[in-house]
């Protein structure tokens, strides 16, 4: 941390343009240990500090704050758009990946993988992320549900029992809508996991496995709850894949039987 520390205090301008791949390849470290020192340094993660440098390294230069931004600007061309995006989304998910506690993964998919049932609570953004996750875990066989309605949600979570999974997925950790059914799922016995951008929000008292997305960056076109998508859709793969691997004998094959019983929607000649 301190070798990333005296890198970006001796050349803000370098360390800016630099990745969180880049800037651990530089430094001799991990991208954990860049992430931990931007946090350390007080920020959410290294984009943040990623920016902050390059405003350093603009005030330096100029003698003055910089003018222009990494935000999406109204009168952005299309061009200047999709750059931004894609710089945008490539950190976040370098981020995310390299700030997440492989220990408490692994823990989430042992238990999806023993689960006799799955909830998956999420509101707005967070619910269609909950709904990808669904829809992943129904195609390999187990048995998983989506509930964006909080009404729902808490009465599907009452349900559960010890040996059952309910997922909340929340930016802010603070959601109450996606909160109390999970505290509902953890009265009931059941093993609760939080995806969250936020691992000291309210959430986590609720949650035996918590995994952290990257702290997303907000702007005025752009709020954090929709950015933040991106980084869930990593977590919400690594689940997948995670039990896919783990259940393989009876993954493939349920895998294989629901893409034969949708092929005909594919090509409707195929139904003929």
């Amino acid at each position: 941390m301190q070798r990333v520390a005296e890198a970006v205090a001796q050349d803000p301008a370098g360390c800016a343009a630099l990745t969180v791949t880049a800037l651990a390849e530089r430094t001799g470290t991990s991208e954990a240990t860049v992430v931990r020192t931007a946090r350390t340094l007080g920020y959410p993660g290294y984009r943040d500090l990623r920016l902050a440098l390059a405003a350093l390294a603009a005030q330096q230069a100029a003698g003055r704050a910089p003018a222009v931004t990494a935000d999406i600007a109204v009168d952005d061309s299309i061009i200047d758009v999709v750059a931004k995006l894609a710089h945008e989304e490539q950190q976040c998910l370098a981020d995310t990946a390299a700030g997440l506690d492989t220990t408490q993964l692994e823990s989430a998919i042992a238990a999806l993988v023993g689960a006799r049932r799955i909830d998956v609570y999420g509101i707005g953004a967070s619910s269609l992320v909950g709904q990808d996750l669904v829809q992943k875990l129904l195609r390999i066989g187990l048995i998983a549900h989506s509930h964006s309605d909080p009404h729902l949600a808490v009465t599907n979570a009452v349900q559960l029992r010890a040996g059952d999974v309910a997922i909340a997925i929340t930016h802010s950790g603070r959601t109450t809508d996606v909160i109390e059914p999970l505290r509902a799922a953890f009265d009931q016995g059941a093993t609760t996991v939080a995806i969250t951008g936020r691992p000291d929000g309210d959430i986590a008292q609720y949650a035996d496995h918590i995994l952290t997305t990257s702290t997303a960056r907000e702007s005025e076109l752009r709020p954090a709850a929709m950015s933040s998508r991106t980084s869930q859709l990593l977590v919400v793969d690594c689940l997948f894949i995670g039990v896919a691997q783990r259940t393989y004998e009876t993954a493939a094959p349920a895998l294989s039987a629901s893409y034969e019983a949708l092929a005909h929607r594919r090509d409707p000649r195929a139904g003929r």
